[in-house]
């Protein structure tokens, strides 16, 4: 068997693993976008998203909804794929939406790309290829082609090939993806960790522990790094709301991911409002994607925790209370400059790599009155890294803006795992029964920490593969 690293290797985005059987039967782990590099590198051919044949694959297992494990899933089938994709009921709903909202921003990009072409004016600011970028019908034509998978359910995909999804937390639906594979009287079993969540998590259950298995392919996002306790991230959120927007008459904006970082805030919000310790300001939840994420959340409420669930019996609802205003439509969203009260504003991409959230730091950040709390992980050169990296001014299309507002970080609502929460996953394995580990899904400065901090433990065989790298298992 082989093993090749078509992504995530040595970066954070663009998950896509190929695992390649002895009979050549091929099974690609998670198909996403590199979101630090939208524009394709190393493709198969001049106009390809993909840097290996699409056609020559046969299932595809996705481990979560996330673009950078989703992202290129239409891609795949553009290419000659005709297989079918295997990953969580939730994960399914989700990856919709995400997909919905790519084909929908690709459509604006070639609008613009085309007026350009049309005029005969530059087109090298554009870092994308154009033949690339699928339509909603090409997302409704690959959604077709998923197959819903329960958790803890072992799958048989072909004689010989099992899978089975395992609760890895991080997001509704999120999978640690198990893999058996039975050739030449021989079983091999590989545990795909896609993205490791956390304990305690807001809204969702706690990972389980893993089985014992020969090969382990382990992300290291927070690799080097601990977080702050999530049982703090309340009381943090409530602090910042009070400098931000109490103590001076100010507004916090919150730049988040649309699924999964965005429900973990309203849902504090919520909790907060209901505890009367939430000033009486407007809540703006400027996000169309998010408001569809609530409701699958809600749909599949018996995927969530205790507290989760409690609260909805008491409240009717996660996200909805008293102070909190959705705004649906473009003029809606653009009309929320114009509020001249303190104001609290949760907008998306998290990593400020478009969506709404630009308009909004555009328009606050020469404003001294203005916060922005970043809540979640921003990879290197997006504009999210570079605001928080904040080296006085930042670049927003055209325009040079002077950093005039606070910024302000934390991370107790990242979804993804701190260096012990990874450590805790590699550390179900025994170190004398795991043949090898391999670190992706990390800049390599963590996943270089992290490498020593489980080698020091007594793991051997310890790899951090380069892109295209392929390995016999």
């Amino acid at each position: 068997m082989r093993l090749t690293f078509w992504g995530a290797a040595k970066q954070v985005t663009g998950s896509m693993t190929l695992l390649t059987l002895d009979d050549g039967y091929q099974i690609l782990i998670d198909c996403g976008i590199d979101m630090a590099n939208m524009a394709e590198s190393d493709p198969l051919y001049p106009t390809s998203a993909l840097p290996f044949d699409a056609s020559l694959v046969n299932v595809v297992l996705l481990s979560h909804a996330h673009l950078d494990h989703s992202g290129k899933l239409p891609n795949l089938y553009k290419e000659g794929f005709e297989g079918q994709i295997l990953c969580t009921s939730a994960t399914a709903a989700l990856t919709q939406i995400l997909l919905d909202d790519s084909a929908r921003i690709n459509q604006r990009k070639l609008k613009a790309y085309s007026k350009r072409k049309s005029k005969g004016l530059s087109l090298d600011h554009f870092n994308f290829i154009p033949e690339n970028l699928y339509t909603t019908s090409e997302v409704n034509d690959t959604m077709k082609e998923v197959v819903p998978i329960q958790f803890k359910r072992k799958f048989n995909i072909k004689p010989g090939l099992w899978v089975t999804f395992l609760p890895a937390g991080h997001l509704l639906g999120a999978a640690h993806i198990l893999i058996e594979v039975e050739e030449n009287g021989t079983t091999k079993s590989f545990l795909f960790s896609g993205d490791i969540g956390r304990k305690n998590y807001p809204l969702l259950q706690d990972p389980i522990e893993m089985p014992q298995v020969d090969y382990v392919i382990c992300e290291t996002t927070y690799g080097n790094r601990e977080h702050s306790k999530i049982a703090d991230s309340t009381a943090e959120l409530q602090d910042v709301i009070k400098r931000a927007c109490v103590d001076i008459p100010g507004r916090l904006i919150i730049p988040a991911f649309s699924i999964g970082r965005t429900q973990a805030v309203l849902f504090e919000l919520h909790k907060l409002f209901e505890s009367g310790k939430l000033p009486r300001i407007k809540v703006f939840a400027d996000s169309p994607l998010a408001m569809q994420s609530n409701r699958i959340y809600e749909d599949f409420l018996y995927l969530l925790n205790k507290e989760a669930k409690d609260f909805k019996e008491d409240y009717d609802s996660l996200f909805n209370f008293e102070n909190i205003e959705y705004a649906q439509k473009q003029n809606e969203s653009k009309a929320i400059s114009n509020y001249t009260e303190p104001y609290i504003i949760i907008s998306s991409s998290g990593m400020l790599e478009g969506g709404r959230i630009q308009h909004h730091i555009q328009a606050n950040m020469e404003n001294p009155y203005a916060t922005v709390l970043m809540v979640g992980f921003s990879a290197e050169g997006t504009l999210g890294a570079r605001l928080r990296d904040n080296e006085g001014y930042l670049r927003i299309g055209n325009e040079d803006l002077k950093v005039n507002c606070k910024i302000e970080q934390t991370d107790s609502f990242s979804g993804h795992g701190d260096v012990n929460d990874l450590q805790g996953f590699i550390k179900h394995q025994d170190k004398e029964k795991v043949t090898q580990i391999f670190l992706n899904h990390g800049e390599e400065e963590s996943m270089t920490a992290f490498k020593e901090r489980i080698e020091n433990l007594g793991y051997k065989n310890v790899v951090i593969p380069q892109k295209g790298h392929e390995f016999i298992v």
